[in-house]
């Protein structure tokens, strides 16, 4: 991490990204369970994963995993209707709660690390895969649990090598 971007202080930010949307948007109570780190160990899954990619002098990615029937249950509460099975409407706004989380993260650590860019979000829904980060080494992982299913929330951000410009020099035309 940076030398003044402690671990607490991620959590504390992914904590309070999480809370605030499922607070105010979604109007879902939900409960932290203890934090920790995880290095990019690759396990199978089954239900619903988003991500949201980070881009400027830092990068990385945030995650969010939760069960088929959560994902039901919280995007009926992002549109206002119920979900019995994951549909094409489930899983964009599961997209859109990852991109509303994520980017409240990057809002809240652009004053210490810089201007930050969000991708669009990836969503993957399925049975027994797994899915890998190149190059991400370390996750902050922020559990909770929402009624009787559980989910996470994940970052992993590192700095970005400075590169010099590169200038083109050239002689003669390019046709």
């Amino acid at each position: 991490m940076h030398p003044t971007l402690t671990s607490d202080r991620v959590l504390a930010v992914i904590r309070a990204a999480t809370e605030d949307v499922f607070q105010t948007m979604l109007m879902v109570p939900i409960e932290p369970e203890p934090s920790f780190h995880e290095q990019a160990a690759s396990q199978s899954f089954d239900g619903v994963i988003a991500f949201v990619g980070l881009a400027g002098p830092w990068a990385g990615s945030g995650r969010i995993a939760c069960s088929p029937a959560l994902a039901c249950r919280i995007s009926g509460a992002l549109l206002s209707c119920e979900f019995a099975a994951v549909t094409e409407e489930v899983l964009d706004a599961i997209g859109e709660i990852t991109n509303m989380i994520v980017g409240g993260i990057k809002t809240a650590l652009e004053e210490e690390l810089g201007p930050m860019g969000l991708s669009i979000p990836t969503v993957i829904f399925g049975r027994n895969y797994q899915t890998r980060a190149s190059g991400a080494t370390n996750w902050i992982v922020a559990p909770y649990r929402c009624e009787s299913e559980s989910f996470d929330v994940r970052l992993c951000l590192v700095p970005q090598a400075r590169v010099a410009p590169h200038r083109l020099e050239t002689t003669g035309s390019l046709v």
